[in-house]
């Protein structure tokens, strides 16, 4: 199934906690539930939870990356 990346916008506190709780084994709930959003907005059908995968390390914007499988049938 193929991958989507999905890049959301995000502040270096949030970032850092979403790392943490990553590290951790845990789950940033909202972030998770946005890049889901995002794959829809794109007309795409999740077929499964997004994947965490790391933070840019722009200097002023930062985003937090997410890897969502999403059905082929689905990808334009």
């Amino acid at each position: 199934m193929p991958l989507l990346r999905v890049h959301l916008d995000s502040d270096r506190s949030t970032s850092r906690r979403v790392l943490q709780l990553h590290q951790q084994g845990k789950i940033h709930h909202e972030s998770r539930e946005a890049a889901r959003e995002q794959v829809w907005r794109r007309g795409h059908t999740p077929t499964g939870d997004p994947i965490f995968v790391g933070v840019t390390n722009g200097r002023r914007d930062v985003q937090l990356l997410y890897d969502v499988e999403v059905y082929s049938d689905t990808v334009p």
